[in-house]
């Protein structure tokens, strides 16, 4: 009845696509070497590890982060069809370019839980989906890795990331969500989200997790954005 759509040009598959129109490929912008050591931003100097951001960060909380493509040019428009008009089909792709490009991080640090990143309860019912989590249960079965997602709780409505300065993105994220004392029983935890911008959510929540006794978080991103 709704035949599978290309999550590029939303126009719809043939027969002989897989995912994705073979041209339209091309106007996606994979994450490459070299890349922060730290948020998986690209940067433009192989000698260096971090990129400007990262490097004038304290106190970060989560271990290493991972991004699928770089936030520009076709991909922008893909992900607002995913998180705004209903095209929850787009994360089987999405997904699938995930496990193709980060299958042996994922088993090299062990993850025994992945975890999207939540949304508020109000704004989840509004949208009738979180895009976050349903990436997040498509990258599950790709790895036969549990989902949790009652683990983390969004407790308070929070102003738009992209909104926002970078000092204001920190404060924004001060008590927004709440973790459960039972995610401790999990050793490795990725964290799943569609964007990375500045790394405050990721960041809130990773230390809310290592509170109750994670000890290590890693987090997947669909996009980011590119380091200096």
């Amino acid at each position: 009845i709704f035949p599978p759509r290309c999550p590029v040009c939303d126009e719809i598959l043939g027969m002989t696509d897989s995912m994705i129109h073979s041209g339209c490929k091309s106007c996606l912008y994979p994450v490459k070497e070299p890349v922060c050591l730290k948020c998986g931003k690209m940067i433009t100097s192989a000698t260096r590890e971090y990129c400007n951001d990262c490097a004038k960060k304290k106190n970060s909380h989560y271990d290493q982060g991972k991004a699928v493509f770089e936030y520009k040019g076709a991909v922008k428009q893909s992900i607002y069809r995913f998180k705004y008009d209903n095209s929850r089909e787009y994360a089987g792709f999405y997904a699938a370019s995930a496990v193709e490009n980060y299958s042996g991080w994922i088993q090299r640090n062990k993850i025994d839980a992945i975890v999207p990143v939540p949304m508020y309860r109000k704004k989840k019912r509004k949208r009738g989906y979180n895009q976050a989590e349903v990436l997040a249960r498509e990258i599950s079965r790709g790895f036969s890795i549990p989902l949790r997602t009652d683990l983390v709780l969004r407790k308070k409505s929070t102003k738009a990331q992209k909104e926002l300065s970078r000092k204001e993105r920190k404060k924004n994220m001060e008590r927004a969500f709440v973790v459960k004392k039972e995610a401790g029983m999990y050793r490795d935890i990725l964290l799943v989200d569609d964007i990375y911008t500045t790394g405050s959510t990721a960041n809130a929540i990773a230390g809310k997790l290592k509170a109750v006794g994670v000890k290590n978080v890693y987090v997947l991103t669909l996009c980011i954005g590119k380091g200096i």
